[in-house]
């Protein structure tokens, strides 16, 4: 069963759009929540095709947009409301994955039924990988963490770093997107709500306090963050399981539009390594 853009709305917050993936049997299946990158959003590349993988698999797959991501409801791909993005931080992402597991395991959640609430994995890509890792040193909720070339330090993205007396003074710093070439507002609030937070926001500090297991899978040729950033995190958590995926990138060879009907080789492995981490 396939259930795309549904809405979690919430009071004083902006609603989150997700997606459901699973086999509508009365049976509980282990959830499992993917959180996007930077620039990312649940519908990119061959997220779909993962998300029919997982449900294949027999597992509840969730994943979604993050509030302020600049996706909207009507139109949940790419970034129609820029100026939602330039307001997105750290600590929204945070509290977007709160939300979006406490709704999911509530009665609220039409399909409840289905979902093994004392089975919750998450999968978090990219800039999502750093999110994934702060929630489940604070969440004991979460039972299983995998990051998929997860970044290892907010302080050193160029999100939180670059001139920042111009930032200040402009109030805003724009990011180019290649592919859409939009160009990609940070209100200077994101460095405010960093620095505010940096303790909680410390990657390295709940890495080293994770006591669940966690997979941490990167590409060894990841241009976009380095494979040093996996081996950072391996390092903190010697009790993690760090697979290595040789000649390819922080995409794992998949693109966006992906035309195709099977994902790339190099994603399968990721994903089958990863169905095969959460089950056993």
């Amino acid at each position: 069963m396939i259930n795309k853009n549904l809405v979690l709305r919430r009071e004083n917050n902006k609603p989150i759009v997700w997606d459901a993936f699973f086999n509508n049997d009365n049976n509980k299946k282990p959830l499992v929540i993917f959180c996007h990158g930077y620039k990312g959003f649940k519908d990119w590349g061959a997220w779909d095709l993962v998300a029919e993988a997982f449900m294949k698999a027999n597992l509840f797959y969730v994943k979604f947009n993050f509030s302020h991501n600049g996706g909207t409801v009507e139109q949940p791909i790419d970034f129609p409301d820029l100026e939602a993005f330039a307001e997105n931080n750290y600590s929204k992402e945070l509290e977007d994955l709160d939300a979006m597991i406490s709704f999911l395991i509530s009665e609220e959640n039409e399909f409840s039924n289905q979902i093994d609430t004392n089975d919750i994995s998450v999968i978090g890509h990219s800039r999502g990988g750093g999110i994934s890792i702060l929630k489940t040193k604070e969440d004991q909720r979460i039972k299983k963490l995998i990051t998929w070339a997860s970044v290892s330090s907010f302080g050193k993205r160029t999100s939180t770093t670059g001139d920042l007396e111009q930032w200040e003074k402009d109030g805003v710093k724009y990011v180019l997107n290649g592919r859409t070439k939009q160009k990609m507002p940070h209100n200077f609030q994101f460095y405010l709500d960093f620095k505010a937070n940096e303790q909680r926001l410390n990657i390295e500090n709940a890495e080293k306090n994770i006591n669940v297991p966690h997979l941490i899978i990167h590409a060894k040729e990841d241009p976009s963050v380095l494979y040093q950033e996996a081996l950072n995190l391996h390092q903190w958590n010697p009790k993690s399981e760090l697979f290595t995926i040789e000649n390819s990138n922080h995409v794992f060879d998949a693109k966006h539009p992906w035309t195709e009907s099977k994902m790339p080789s190099n994603l399968e492995k990721v994903v089958n390594k990863t169905v095969d981490f959460i089950k056993h």
